[in-house]
């Protein structure tokens, strides 16, 4: 996919010493710090680290999205063409704006107008832009949606954003992107939301518009392997500079930093529990079906149902993972939640021996301290209002009612020291931790009450390469530990591979295939989840199966 650049050519964009520098009260924060870089014509540049590095802020920079006066310039300059858009009017930033430069963010949902059907939202750009409106606009949009990959798009034209999948959703916002045919395109992190099989085709979509349009990108993530694959060149980029950059080959055949070297080896290692049929059983399910009713009509008759989970055998024993794996939408979340008797379900479920899947909100009360969550996105989840020693301690409120103020602090700490934070950080608020920080703690949130059963939902999947492998790391410690059965779901299967030693692959609510993760890893026997294999390890088009987006 890299294309050969000629380096006498004058660089389309040039960074050159930039430095942002927030300024909150009476306070100077320097978030990026003398920077310096080129895009050529033609040339993809990726532009990696971990989050805070700095990465996002230069993104926005280029075409002045920072939240200024309180965001400043101290030095620099960023030539577009030879021009200096630091020192643009904002009638020259618009002209570039969606003109020759255009972006993608990483979160499609929160980038589209909910209230805007994809017809207007595409339409608004080229009225804008190009004065066009009416036929003459809409049969440029329905180009752009097949362009990008959008099946049947004259039914998508009146959808609204949340009637897409995320595949979906984002290939509206390429669409928008290039519906100016921009010299430039800033893709910043935008695969990260996305499944394995979804993030390989948008990106081959992208190198195939790149290779079309002869158009330059500049794309940022702290995904190596999407750069391996995808990038003419690359920059590391830590704490606010750029310790590193070459070609691709360069860089990762040779890296020279310690940060680089850091970033390269930063994936999810070590084996998974040996799989061991004696270990005593602690939740089992036997044709678990989830089904949610479509209702029409004006008496609101049901006439069909969407069957989220259909039928599915499953069985988890102590100091043992199951992973489940499969894309948005296939059921994973749902099955783990009927397990877990947060939402009504049909089939036997036992949990340690006892039938609970009759059981009621008040039934299962007693059992929940045995019975823990942690969920995705960690910042979500936990409360900001709480300091982060109540929000461990509320749980020992609930289900160990007896214990004194001195002995919940103490158990507090405990699991804090467990996790791998400073006992003293618990006067804090989520707000002051990083993302793999307040991930630890919503993990010490469950292990307080010395559970039997977690189940792991995308746990890892916000979390920055490093962060991932040290929170793998981390829950296989606390398993081999605490004799803890796992649910992991997830669809990152680098990460399934560290953690689970048998392993279910779901797809529209039923097991396309399940058994020991080792032999469905080396020898998949299904399409699908060759596929998913394809596209987790390889970062390649996914043709071995026709999967739907």
């Amino acid at each position: 996919m890299s294309a050969m650049t000629d380096q006498t050519t004058t660089p389309l964009l040039s960074v050159r010493d930039l430095s942002i520098a927030f300024h909150q009260g009476g306070k100077e924060t320097v978030a990026v710090d003398h920077v310096s870089f080129d895009i050529m014509p033609g040339e993809v540049v990726a532009l990696v680290g971990e989050s805070g590095s700095g990465k996002s802020v230069t993104a926005n920079s280029i075409l002045k999205l920072l939240p200024y006066p309180a965001a400043s310039h101290p030095s620099g300059q960023i030539l577009f063409e030879g021009k200096d858009l630091l020192n643009a009017s904002m009638r020259e930033l618009r002209a570039v704006r969606g003109n020759d430069i255009t972006m993608i963010f990483q979160e499609p949902m929160t980038s589209l107008n909910p209230l805007h059907s994809i017809e207007r939202q595409i339409g608004e750009i080229l009225e804008l832009h190009q004065a066009l409106s009416g036929a003459e606009a809409r049969k440029l949009i329905l180009e752009l949606l097949l362009q990008v990959g959008i099946r049947e798009p004259e039914k998508r034209l009146k959808a609204y954003p949340h009637e897409l999948s995320g595949g979906q959703r984002q290939r509206v916002m390429i669409a928008m992107a290039l519906a100016n045919r921009p010299k430039l395109l800033i893709a910043d992190e935008p695969t990260t939301a996305l499944d394995v099989t979804v993030q390989a085709q948008i990106l081959e979509l992208l190198g195939n518009l790149k290779n079309q349009h002869g158009m330059s990108m500049l794309f940022i993530t702290h995904d190596l392997g999407i750069v391996r694959k995808f990038a003419d060149r690359v920059c590391v980029m830590t704490k606010g500079q750029i310790v590193e950059t070459g070609t691709v080959a360069q860089v990762f055949n040779d890296p020279q930093h310690a940060y680089t070297r850091h970033l390269l080896a930063a994936e999810p290692k070590g084996e998974p529990p040996h799989s061991d049929s004696s270990k005593p059983v602690v939740m089992q399910g036997h044709d678990i079906k989830v089904w949610f009713p479509i209702k029409a009509g004006l008496m609101r008759k049901v006439v069909d149902h969407v069957k989220a989970v259909d039928g599915i055998d499953i069985t988890l024993r102590a100091g043992q993972t199951v992973g489940v794996v499969g894309e948005s939408g296939s059921g994973k979340t749902t099955l783990g939640l009927a397990l877990s008797r947060l939402i009504s379900s049909k089939g036997r479920i036992s949990f340690l021996g006892q039938s609970i899947e009759g059981y009621s909100y008040g039934m299962m009360k007693p059992l929940r301290n045995r019975l823990q969550v942690v969920f995705q996105d960690p910042y979500g989840s936990l409360s900001p209002r709480m300091s982060v020693g109540e929000i461990i301690a509320e749980g020992l409120r609930v289900h160990e009612n007896s214990l004194s103020a001195d002995e919940r602090d103490r158990r507090v700490a405990q699991a804090l020291d467990e996790v791998g934070l400073d006992t003293a950080t618990r006067w804090r608020f989520p707000h002051e931790f990083s993302g793999g920080q307040r991930q630890r703690i919503a993990i010490a949130r469950a292990m307080v009450l010395k559970p039997r059963f977690v189940m792991l939902d995308e746990p890892t999947s916000a979390l920055d390469m490093s962060v991932q492998a040290q929170v793998v790391d981390l829950l296989r410690d606390l398993q081999a530990r605490h004799d803890l059965a796992y649910l992991f779901i997830s669809h990152d299967l680098k990460v399934v591979k560290a953690l689970a030693n048998d392993m279910i692959v779901m797809r529209q609510g039923k097991v396309v295939e399940s058994g020991p993760a080792k032999t469905i890893f080396e020898a998949p026997k299904e399409d699908y989840t060759r596929a998913l294999m394809a596209a987790a390890f390889n970062i390649e088009a996914v043709k071995t199966a026709a999967i739907s987006d």
